[in-house]
């Protein structure tokens, strides 16, 4: 009896996973940052590139 009330009272797991949870959202907000950054950098490109050639800049 006295481990399940011990099992029942540990937070050792529910705060792994809460910890768990908090990691994977912030690998998500960074991955979308990163794609984001990177087709702004890539349109950047593409732009001058285009401006470049219609001015006969090689």
């Amino acid at each position: 009896m006295s481990q399940l009330r011990r099992f029942l009272v540990n937070e050792d797991g529910p705060t792994a996973v809460e910890y768990a949870v908090m990691l994977a959202l912030i690998l998500l907000a960074a991955l979308v940052g990163i794609a984001s950054v990177g087709t702004a950098t890539s349109d950047l490109f593409n732009t001058s590139s285009s401006e470049m050639q219609a001015h006969g800049i090689n």
